[in-house]
């Protein structure tokens, strides 16, 4: 099992005396490691796969390790794994211990979108930024783990003064919805552990070895979990990288690294510094780069798969002609090496670059998607179903009564559920239980009731059969009865409606499946799909041969072999708020992850001028262009903009190509 790996990565492996931080540096193997680690725990050590917790932070990571673990153990060892998220593992504890937590066990999972509505509601605050912002800071309070008193003693700033009035608003918001935000997956599980000793005994003897990937992006929270759980033992295995910390604005603390070597004094340090992924130019490239950081540890990738070909800059007039050099040199390069358009990635620092690029890319018929871009489940028809099923399953859940009585609209309008609103706040319970009340009858004519206590009795008895019925059965007969079909064809036009009615297909075929598939409840397959909506909003359908274009943040973890990286300018990347921020190293962080997404060859680009609003103004390169050292090719600049004649003149050239190329295949072949 361990003999295609190298001495560090068996090291790391076998490694059972304490706590273990294995340094892997991009491409080095990790998933790689840790697979393996839980192979030698179950086949070598005696460990039961139920004691073991691997734990990551996308749904497509966990699943590439649970499908290489289960690949190496096989059979029913390989199925009785915990491998997840942290926030699916917040799920699986809060389910267990829902009572210890004051929550019921169909309690709902709040998406991003329920949470900035309550934000507004509570601030009466319109303006979307400040809202953002509002949101923000409380969620950096809940990762904390401050209590809305304790974050009302420390504020610095108006900004902090008006969150925390909200913050305990919101907080009492949510235990009268009976649900949870995405912070509260990690908070009170970890509030849990830290106050009932029964419980995290329980927890302990529960989950024996952890193995803890990406450590680098935990935050206060999900450390203080891993603390508690791994006790005083130490039973774990943490692996990050601290030259891939890229994500402080979201809660990740770097120092989370350091404070395992205050916590542990015995903590063992394995570095993984052998890179499979890059050519060696590309590496001294990234090292030269990231040695100017302050280092929490020193470490050097390096690669035998030898020297590989120059990295290339070009300089750009502007962003469209940056934007159709790129689109001209993929066209050209993957014609002359016939490679596939999946070869190819775009990265840049912003959503804003992606707009240009994929006009260019569009002119010359290249086919490209877009990382990042809106999850199947956020579209607006599978969050309508999705509302019903919520409601369903909980019956307290405001935000998703309002969207389920409301669409199809039936006759229930504004004015009756503002009535029915101020009934149910002077009775202090939820909209739903209010209008089954005797004095809602006083709050609101019969003919605002009536349909209102219809839908009622409609949703009841779907919450009856959910205990015993197929959630396909079920979620079928809901899209009948509400005529959901009928809505969308006499709302929209008939080719949109048959896209919407058709992803609305799709999700009851995979609800369907994955139901009968993992022997889960309607409840729980309403909690699944929630935290799937949060956690990776990147559609695996988009796996298909088309250049792939994505933000520095979202090509983590991911490698292409051709790397485009553009927009290298100051003000961009680095960001114009952390240059006066002061938070450069983070920047940097983030250029090395892209120039280490590549594993054949790196292009970079920057432009000389860049519209801003009606006005064009002058950039400067990117200080990291002169960072990543003297190795790197740099032709002159590509001159003006091209003229109509310089593009006919190059699409001959690149059908040309094509025809050269068609001349040197063998018939037959």
């Amino acid at each position: 099992m361990l003999s295609d790996m190298n001495a560090p990565q068996r090291e790391a492996v076998k490694y059972l005396d304490g706590p273990l931080l294995v340094l892997a540096g991009a491409g080095s193997g990790k998933t790689r490691v840790i697979t393996r680690k839980i192979a030698y725990l179950v086949q070598e050590c005696g460990f039961d796969p139920r004691n073991i917790a691997a734990i990551t932070f996308t749904n497509k990571a966990a699943k590439e390790m649970q499908e290489r673990a289960s690949h190496l153990l096989e059979g029913r060892a390989g199925r009785q794994l915990n491998i997840s998220t942290f926030h699916s593992l917040g799920v699986k504890m809060l389910r267990a211990e829902a009572a210890a937590a004051g929550l019921k066990q169909g309690f709902s999972i709040l998406d991003a979108s329920d949470a900035m509505s309550i934000v507004s509601d509570i601030s009466k605050e319109t303006e979307k930024a400040r809202l953002r912002a509002l949101v923000s800071r409380i969620s950096n309070w809940k990762n904390a783990l401050l209590t809305p008193a304790a974050a009302a003693s420390q504020l610095n700033d108006e900004l902090d003064v008006q969150a925390a009035r909200v913050f305990e608003e919101y907080e009492r918001t949510l235990r009268a919805y009976q649900a949870v935000d995405f912070d509260d997956l990690i908070g009170i599980p970890a509030r849990l552990l830290a106050t009932d000793e029964d419980l995290l005994k329980r927890w302990q003897g529960r989950l024996r070895y952890l193995l803890i990937d990406e450590y680098q992006d935990t935050n206060s929270c999900q450390y203080q979990i891993v603390k508690l759980l791994a006790g005083h033992r130490g039973a774990f295995t943490a692996v990050g990288d601290d030259d891939q910390a890229i994500y402080a604005w979201r809660g990740a603390d770097v120092e989370n690294l350091r404070n395992l070597q205050r916590d542990y004094p015995k903590l063992n340090v394995i570095k993984l510094e052998q890179n499979y992924r890059s050519m060696q130019r590309i590496l001294t490239a990234a090292n030269t780069l990231i040695a100017r950081n302050e280092k929490l540890f020193d470490k050097k990738l390096w690669s035998d798969m030898g020297r590989g070909d120059p990295i290339t800059l070009f300089v750009a007039r502007d962003a469209e002609h940056e934007a159709e050099s790129v689109a001209m040199r993929i066209a050209s390069h993957k014609f002359e090496h016939r490679g596939k358009f999946s070869d190819y990635a775009v990265l840049y620092r912003g959503n804003h670059q992606a707009r240009v690029i994929e006009t260019a890319l569009r002119e010359q018929k290249i086919p490209y998607v877009i990382s990042g871009g809106q999850s199947f489940f956020d579209r607006a028809e599978i969050k309508d179903v999705m509302a019903y099923l919520r409601l369903v399953a909980n019956g307290d859940d405001d935000p998703a009564f309002i969207r389920a009585v409301t669409t199809p609209k039936r006759g229930i309008g504004g004015t009756s559920l503002e009535a029915l609103g101020r009934y149910a706040g002077e009775r202090h319970i939820g909209l739903f239980a209010a209008m089954f009340e005797t004095g809602a009858e006083h709050a609101l004519p019969a003919r605002a009731l009536n349909p209102l206590r219809e839908f009622g009795e409609f949703i009841n008895r779907l919450e009856w059969r959910a205990r015993t019925e197929s959630p396909r059965v079920l979620l079928e007969d809901l899209l009948r009865g509400i005529g959901y079909e009928t809505w969308l064809f006499e709302q929209f036009e008939p080719k949109e409606a048959e896209t919407r009615w058709n992803n609305v297909r799709e999700f009851v075929d995979w609800m369907g499946r994955k139901g009968e598939e993992d022997g889960k409840t309607l409840n729980e397959l309403t909690q699944t799909v929630a935290l799937i909506t949060m956690l990776d909003k990147r559609d695996d359908g988009e796996e298909r041969d088309a250049v792939q274009l994505s933000t520095l943040h979202a090509s983590k973890g991911l490698e292409y072999r051709h790397v485009y990286l553009i927009g290298l300018e100051e003000g961009i990347l680095p960001h114009r708020e952390s240059i006066d921020g002061g938070k450069i190293e983070e920047e940097r962080r983030l250029m090395y992850v892209g120039i280490t997404r590549a594993q054949r060859t790196l292009t970079l680009s920057h432009c000389e001028r860049r519209r801003s609003g009606r006005e064009l103004r002058d950039c400067e390169p990117s200080r990291f262009i002169a960072e990543m050292g003297e190795d790197i090719q740099r032709p002159k600049k590509d001159g003006a903009a091209p003229t109509a004649e310089d593009r006919a003149a190059r699409v001959a050239q690149l059908e040309a190509m094509k025809a050269r190329l068609a001349g040197k295949v063998l018939p037959g072949s």
